[in-house]
């Protein structure tokens, strides 16, 4: 399966939905809830690079997480950082998350990977007790199993979901900017 490519960024101002939901999908992830808040900005705003449209979808984000008008901005800005998959889930659906985590499954034995697994599913558990409607989110850039684990870890016993919310959709926006790079996106 051939890899995504972005077209000229320029090309999007003005673009119909579903070529826009394709390029917001290839970067952040399928997400309903951030094609209803992004497309209306991507369709609408002059960008020059993909940094510049990745760093304002980013700011829409951020917006909804400091001003959350209703409980339903909230839970929509939940499902946005929840469209990313848990990490370690064997079944990703996105080619870029798959290969974005694959590292994470790549060494050691078997049996050791078996608990390492056992270990991240728990982690993933625990995490979404303690901060109902969210899913972890990190940007994984190459570190181990045990340093991304470890993160998860102090980010659990810090338990605060306002700066859980930050760090998810800072994640984001650093995957996503990860990706236009990989996709050699023309700014």
């Amino acid at each position: 399966m051939a890899s995504p490519t972005l077209p000229p960024v320029v090309s999007l101002q003005g673009a119909d939905d579903n070529k826009i939901k394709s390029i917001l999908d290839v970067l952040f992830e399928p997400s309903q809830d951030l094609h209803l808040l992004a497309i209306p900005a991507v369709r609408n705003t002059p960008f020059s690079s993909y940094s510049s449209l990745i760093e304002h979808v980013g700011s829409l984000l951020f917006q909804l997480a400091e001003n959350p008008t209703t409980a339903d901005s909230r839970a929509e800005l939940h499902a946005i950082l929840g469209s990313h998959p848990r990490l370690g889930e064997k079944r990703v659906e996105s080619a870029q998350s798959r290969a974005e985590q694959a590292h994470l499954n790549s060494s050691g034995t078997s049996s050791e990977k078996e608990e390492e697994a056992g270990k991240l599913k728990a982690l993933n558990e625990e995490y979404e007790a303690r901060f109902p409607g969210l899913r972890y989110v990190v940007f994984v850039n190459g570190r181990s199993r045990e340093t991304v684990m470890n993160n998860m870890r102090e980010r659990i016993d810090r338990g605060d979901i306002f700066a859980e919310e930050r760090e998810a959709i800072q994640a984001m926006i650093d995957i996503a900017l990860d990706r236009a790079k990989k996709l050699q996106a023309a700014d």
